[in-house]
């Protein structure tokens, strides 16, 4: 699921508990479930979208809430902190160093759109006065290393890798 399908996916589930004319449980099960299943057709792992549905659920607790209480924004506050957390690693930032060189290797599902990240990342570290290299690894699928090729000499990165046939 593409990042903006998976937004709209969590504001319409938002937006359908905030329409509500009484929030209680079920209507926030029911935004908690809309928001677990985008997340989980997100390919987000099941631990984390069980233990942030687990945290919302211990935040709001809507018995204990007084009723001047906006319960609406207390739920939108919790998800937004909880789907925070779950971006948050807890560790800062990787940086490259100048004079030593850093291998990245870049991870996801098929057809996610590694190959074009890849040739942005160098270009985007070239264009700031550092020597990228584009490797061609993938040993598996028909036509990496042609679109590898293709994009490194657009991007005028320079690339290494060989063709292999099966």
């Amino acid at each position: 699921m593409v990042l903006a399908q998976l937004g709209g996916s969590i504001s319409r589930a938002l937006q359908q508990m905030s329409n509500a004319t009484i929030i209680d449980e079920k209507v926030l099960n029911e935004c908690l479930n809309e928001i677990t299943r985008a997340l989980l057709q997100a390919d987000v792992q099941f631990k984390l979208v069980r233990d942030m549905s687990t945290n919302i659920k211990k935040i709001v607790n809507l018995e204990d809430l007084a009723a001047g209480h906006n319960k609406r924004r207390i739920i939108q506050q919790a998800v937004y902190n909880e789907l925070c957390k779950i971006l948050d690693p807890g560790k800062p930032a990787f940086t490259l160093k100048k004079g030593k060189p850093s291998v990245v290797m870049f991870v996801g599902l098929q057809g996610s759109g590694k190959t074009t990240t890849c040739t942005k990342y160098a270009y985007h570290h070239q264009k700031r006065g550092w020597k990228p290299a584009l490797v061609c690894a993938d040993s598996f699928r028909a036509g990496a290393f042609d679109q590898l090729k293709q994009n490194a000499t657009k991007a005028k990165v320079p690339f290494y890798g060989r063709h292999i046939l099966f």
